[in-house]
């Protein structure tokens, strides 16, 4: 039987359901996956699963750290290139490579705990420090190893991300935009071994229900924001917008939890929106229908993504859908056609688009028939249509998963104990 092992810095997560849905399909077809996680899930009370880590590496055993050790000492020719172009090449900063000669060290600790189960390939899904670990641990167990990539992991926080592509034996990405930019910046990485793959959200069961009826002037114009309260998902953003909204009725829903929610609500207090933004906190997946139905638009607002699945979820739903025109996202949403897009980082601009749209919907009392309604109302329905046949074709969970199941296994060759100890790390060297 073919063996996986998946390593995710956090497993379960319930902000990355795709990472489940990849092992439970790698299963499906008959491959044992051996689950992994950097550390233990502190809470779970969004994600529970029946898809539990197999191996959880943080905290670690000092029993399973002297035998890492002597795993290295043994095997130390297949590791020694990683170990130099740390230590003596590169212009990281000192505690940069102190970090990665520690993930070296974690690297060697998931090798001990995989020696058993005779492995036949690593995936990890990231390229942050947990890459590091599984190509590690790869070249000391004599395997291959693949890695997928989003976002932030290549564009903000690319660490040693040459090592990484030029010693993986295939990098699945999720959109072109993040391909062009691995070809443009890694020049001596191989090509073929560069795919995209996108992810995907399950259609709705039920056939999307059709746009609201255009809205009177005195309707509130109801924003949804899905995501968790971070620093890069720029949700303070969001804010300064409402407070640009003086003479317009609103309300502001952002769900998602974080380590910026006191920060979020300090600066809703210190722009007086309380009672129009609300922090909801985490919803769970079953309940998010409720709220996509209550929006008139979703927004996005983050500085880095991939593409994100919130915005797949609102246009499979037929939500009118409003992001910035970064990375992959224009690959989603096609401007004027699928939703809209703005200006990244332009409050300006992002304003100016909220009120574009909203007087799109909200309809002129004095004026409810006019040819100028009838033709916004169109205007609507046809990108609700657009957008759901967007996600139906070309981000379809089951589709995706289907494909990314394909592009695994087709890459996965027989494995030799004998990996070169040469050509991988001598290139950036």
């Amino acid at each position: 039987m073919l063996t996986i092992a998946y390593l995710a810095n956090l497993f379960p997560s319930a902000v990355e359901p795709y990472v489940v849905e990849e092992v439970e399909e790698l299963r499906r077809r008959g491959v044992r996956v051996i689950t992994g996680s950097i550390r233990k899930p502190m809470n779970d009370k969004a994600g529970r699963t029946n898809c539990p880590s197999d191996i959880v590496l943080w905290p670690i055993r000092a029993t399973v750290m002297l035998r890492a050790i002597g795993l290295c000492m043994r095997r130390w020719r297949r590791i020694s290139l990683l170990i130099q172009r740390v230590v003596f090449h590169g212009s990281e900063r000192a505690g940069t490579r102190l970090k990665a000669l520690a993930h070296t060290a974690l690297g060697a600790y998931y090798a001990v705990l995989l020696q058993e189960s005779e492995v036949d390939h690593i995936h990890v899904h990231h390229g942050y420090f947990g890459s590091w670990v599984a190509m590690v641990a790869g070249r000391l167990l004599g395997v291959e190893f693949s890695m997928t990539l989003h976002g932030s992991d290549l564009l903000l926080h690319g660490t040693y991300l040459e090592v990484k592509l030029q010693n993986s034996t295939l990098c699945r990405t999720v959109s072109e935009y993040n391909r062009y930019f691995i070809l443009r910046n890694y020049p001596r990485v191989n090509a073929e071994k560069i795919v995209v793959a996108r992810l995907g959200v399950n259609l709705p069961e039920c056939k999307p229900a059709r746009a609201s009826e255009l809205k009177s002037k005195g309707d509130p114009f109801t924003l949804l924001a899905v995501g968790r309260l971070h620093a890069v998902k720029d949700h303070a953003f969001l804010i300064r917008a409402c407070a640009e909204l003086r003479n317009v009725r609103f309300e502001c829903l952002i769900v998602g939890d974080g380590p910026e929610w006191r920060t979020l609500q300090s600066l809703i207090q210190e722009h007086g929106l309380e009672g129009r933004v609300s922090l909801l906190g985490h919803v769970s997946r079953e309940c998010m229908d409720s709220w996509y139905d209550r929006a008139d638009l979703v927004v996005l607002t983050s500085r880095s993504e991939g593409i994100p699945l919130v915005l797949m979820e609102a246009m499979a739903r037929g939500r009118i859908v409003l992001a910035p025109a970064i990375t992959g996202i224009p690959e989603l949403v096609i401007a004027g056609k699928t939703g809209f897009l703005y200006e990244p980082g332009s409050l300006q601009d992002f304003v100016a688009r909220l009120l574009f749209i909203r007087s799109l919907m909200h309809a002129p009392e004095a004026a409810q028939l006019s040819p100028y309604t009838r033709s916004a109302a169109t205007q609507l329905e046809r990108m609700r249509q657009a957008a759901v046949v967007q996600v139906r074709q070309n981000f379809n969970r089951s589709k995706n998963l289907e494909s990314f199941g394909d592009l695994l296994l087709q890459r996965i060759a027989p494995q030799t104990e004998n990996l070169p100890d040469e050509n991988f790390i001598h290139q950036q060297i």
